[in-house]
Formats: C-alpha cells, structure tokens, sequence
C-alpha cells in the first residue's frame, strides 16, 4: 500500500478522460486547486449528477406506493423511518462512491475477485432477478399514471420504453445525464402537491422525529410495510449503480468531496419527496372511506383528485411517470454495468451502442421483457410492487456486509479505507437491518404475537447488536495496534498523496484470506438470506390469497 499507483485498474478505457458532466467540463490533465468560490461551484456543478440521480431514482414506483400505503394506511406514523434512514444512506452510499473513485472497478466484479466465484455468481444473479423484479414495478407505475391520464396503457408504455433506451443509447455521456437530471428535478412537482394538499406541519414534525407504530392493524402487516420503506429507500441496486455511474463519469478521488456533496444533496431530495407523499396522502384520506385500504398508486391520484381537485391528481401522476421512467434508466443500468463488469464487456454510456453491444443489449433487453410483462392482464400490480420493496429490504443486509468488508480491504482501498467510526455504525445499521428481519419471521410464524413481544424482541435485540458491534470493533482496534509498522506508514499519506492512490490493477491485488470469524458470519449470512427469503415469500402468497 506504500507506492502511489499509476497503472489503472479500470476495466473499459472509456472510463478514463475528460469528465463531461451535464453542467461543465473539467479536463483529465486539470490539477490545478480550487481556490476561489466560483471555481468551486464550477467544479460542483461538473461533478453533479451520481448521487442526484442514484437518490431520486430510487423514489421510483416503489417508493410511490409503499410510501403511499403508509400513508393510506397509517396516517404519519410512519415518518421517522425516513429519519432513521438517513444516514444509513449516507453512509451506504458514501462507502460505494469512494470504492468506484479509487478503484475503477465496479461492484460487481470487486465481490467477484476479491470473494470467490460462488458469492460473484450469487450477488450477480441475485442483482439480475431483483433488478429485472423492480424495473417491472416501474413499468407498473407508468402504466397507472398513464391510466389516470387517460392515455391507453400499450401505447403509453411503450413510448416510455422507447425513451428509456434512446435516453441511453445515444453513445453521449453528457446527454444521457442531461436527460436524467431533468427527471430528477422533474421529481420537484411532489412539492407543489403537498402545498395545495398542506397536510398539518405540527403533526408531520412530530411524527418524523418521534418513533412510534400504529396502534391499530395487524403488527406482522405493519412489519412488512417498515421493511418495504427501508428496501425502498435504500435498494441494492443503488450500491451497483452509483460505483459504476462515479466510474463511468471517470470521477478521480480529486474530486470525491464534490461528490459527497452531490449525494447530500440528493439524499435532502429523497427525503423531502418521501416525507411530502406520506403526509398529502396521509391528508387526503383520512376519515374517508378509503383509509386503511391502500390499492395502488393510480387509486392515490384519483383519491387526490377526488378530494382536492384534477390539478393535484394531474401533477401525482405526471411526478409517478417520472419517477419511473428515471428509476427504469437507473435500475436497467446498475444491472448492465454489473453483467458488462462480471462478463469482462465494454460498458460505457460513452461507447454507440455498435461498440458496445452487449451493454445495451442487456439495458435493452431488461427494459423491452418488463414493459411486456405489464402488458400482461391479470397481473396484481399493488401487490407485486410492495413485494418487491420489501424483498430489497431483506436483502439490504447481505450487500452492505460486502460493502464493508470491501471498504475495509486494504489492497482495494489502501489509505483510502473506512474509518473506525464508519465501521461502528454500519456494523449497528446491518444489525439493525437484520433484526427487522428477525422481527418479520417471527410475525410470520406467530401471528398472534403481542406488541409487547415485539417491543421486547427490539430492546433485546438493538442491545446484543450494540454488544457484538463494539466487541468486533475492540477485536479490530486491537488487531490494528499490533501493526504499528503498517499503521506508521499509513500516517505519511498527504492529502495529495491521497488523490493520487488509486487501486492496482486486480491480477496484482493479493488475493484476500477471510478469517474464521469472518467465514462463519459469511455462512450465518447465508443461512439468513434462505430463511429470510422464504418468510417473505410466505407472507406475500398469504396477503394475496387474502
């Protein structure tokens, strides 16, 4: 980790030169420093864009129904779950920015090398059957905001389809992220929406602030939903996508502190659009019949029409559609980006689509099979959309105990890897992730459980989870203090020094030795993944057969 790296590690060649941004351009030889406030906000707005669109596209037709069966359902009660997940995406998302700025490799193939072929194939393959699950849901959400506006189903999906692959295909960075963002603020309209609606501020500030679950409703019901809000808001897909898209932008760790700006920016907009849709929908149905009986999000707009007039419902379906049509581009992406790492193809948003064929055709291909499958009648939209959500949510786990082990790994990362603080919380956020789990198996299998189990069940577990998390943690700081040699030379980083370490090329990484500990929590992660999975498809078959 000594000697600062000058070969590059980057798999596609296009992902190295000049950074086109959708807003300005900073050439591949510029080193100069950023002195002066213009230059500054110059630079940001070069670099704008990754953590913008992997946030917003992430309030996707997912996070349109299940935030809005939250709010159907239980009024704002549930606001402090997006509180809570700040930072835990945040910290997810920072983590991923940082591996795809220092070593050019994508997440997908990083798990590949550095974990073997067995958890390679399964993070990819699980990717490929949630994302293709997901860019469904999306279609599902264009179909119903069409519906609302009276454009026939076929036609409005596929012209969305359409879109969605010129918007990618044009072999134009710049372009694909001028289409993007303006989707992203396209996904401004929820704000209007909840002025015209302008549920209680009193009520929507204490709700988000103070945790607390619905009195009424079954609890293993109320359980689902939680971990729906959490897959929703902090998919796996993100973690794919985001050190791809910071790849492919060819952002260098010169420029990672614009980044994180960046990604604080789009989380502020993720958390404004989905407090702004539990509270107007929370609005809008209460003490109306429909309270308590979320459907879909089409059956939202028409509520808001219903109530508060053609114009609200016009805006709701117009941001659904958005929404969408940017979560497909996003999601379809993350997976093509993935599949072109693991598979060693060209997959760049720089290349034509004749210099890069199987990227596209894997975008393409995703894209074209889930419109066609909305097409199909019978299909339990609802339902289907709010599985998927919460499927990611179980999920979550898994991919953040691979996040940080690679974040961890010195001969990925070198100086650059994660701080002791960094470690703690997400050791208590995977903890935490886990035990929602716990929580939802145990409803499962006991329906009639109490709230005060449940209450038990949380206190106990959060306690053990803090237990295990600072004991790995001394285990680690002591483990650090006996290379006092390695850690000396660690120290002698300089800022510039820093920027310029970027990860060698992967047939020169030292292959990584997983510990005992850490073999056994890979195969408790595994058995989980199994039984967790399971539970969840057991309490969708039960909801739809109820």
């Amino acid at each position: 980790m000594s000697n600062l790296n000058t070969e590059s590690a980057v798999l596609d060649s296009a992902h190295v030169g000049d950074i086109r941004g959708a807003f300005g351009t900073i050439r591949h030889d510029d080193i100069a420093p950023r002195t002066g406030w213009l230059q500054r906000l110059k630079t940001l707005m070069a670099i704008l864009g990754p953590g913008l669109i992997v946030m917003v596209g992430d309030n996707d037709a997912g996070a349109f129904s299940t935030y809005g069966q939250a709010g159907q359902n239980y009024g704002t009660l549930l606001l402090w779950t997006l509180a809570l997940l700040v930072p835990v995406l945040y910290v997810n998302q920072e983590m991923v920015l940082r591996l795809g700025v220092v070593t050019g490799v994508g997440h997908a193939r990083l798990i590949l090398d550095r974990f073997g072929k067995f958890w390679g194939a399964f993070s990819a393959i699980d990717l490929f059957i949630l994302n293709a699950l997901t860019i469904v849901t999306e279609f599902i959400g264009i179909s119903l905001g069409m519906d609302f506006l009276g454009v026939p189903k076929v036609v409005g999906v596929c012209l969305a389809a359409v879109f969605i692959m010129f918007a990618a295909s044009t072999g134009d960075f710049r372009r694909f992220e001028r289409f993007s963002l303006i989707l992203v603020f396209g996904s401004l309209l929820l704000v209007p929406i909840f002025l015209m609606i302008h549920p209680p501020m009193t009520q929507v500030a204490h709700d988000f602030f103070i945790p607390q679950l619905p009195a009424d409703g079954k609890l293993s019901e109320v359980l689902l939903l939680i971990i729906g809000i959490v897959g929703t808001t902090v998919a796996p897909w993100q973690l794919f996508f985001q050190q791809s898209y910071v790849i492919d932008k060819r952002i260098t760790p010169r420029f990672i502190k614009y980044e994180r700006a960046d990604l604080w920016l789009g989380i502020a907009l993720v958390v404004i659009g989905a407090v702004a849709m539990i509270a107007f929908t929370a609005q809008v149905f209460a003490g109306h019949p429909e309270f308590g009986n979320f459907t879909d999000a089409g059956a939202i707009a028409a509520g808001i029409a219903k109530y508060h007039g053609r114009l609200p419902g016009v805006l709701f379906a117009v941001a659904l559609i958005d929404a969408s049509i940017i979560g497909a581009m996003a999601v379809s992406l993350s997976t093509a980006y993935a599949l072109g790492d693991v598979l060693s193809l060209k997959h760049s948003l720089h290349r034509k689509p004749g210099d890069a064929k199987g990227f596209y055709l894997m975008y393409c291909g995703l894209i074209a099979l889930a419109a066609a499958l909305v097409l199909i009648p019978g299909v339990p939209l609802g339902l289907l959309t709010n599985a998927v959500q919460t499927l990611a949510g179980v999920l979550l786990p898994s991919a953040t105990v691979f996040l940080l082990l690679l974040c961890n790994d010195k001969e990925v990362l070198g100086p650059w890897v994660n701080k002791r603080f960094t470690n703690v919380v997400t050791a208590v956020i995977v903890a935490i992730l886990v035990l929602l789990s716990v929580i939802l198996t145990s409803s499962v299998a006991f329906p009639d459980m109490s709230g005060e189990t449940i209450t038990d069940i949380l206190i106990g577990g959060s306690i053990v989870g803090l237990i295990v998390a600072i004991a790995v943690n001394v285990v680690h700081a002591r483990e650090a203090v006996d290379k006092v040699g390695q850690a000396a030379n660690d120290a002698t980083f300089t800022q510039q020094m820093m920027h310029a370490w970027r990860m060698p090329p992967l047939g020169k990484l030292k292959p990584m030795v997983l510990s005992r500990r850490n073999r056994i929590w890979m195969g408790v992660l595994r058995g989980y993944l199994v039984v967790a999975m399971g539970m969840v498809i057991f309490k969708v078959v039960q909801l739809a057969m109820a």
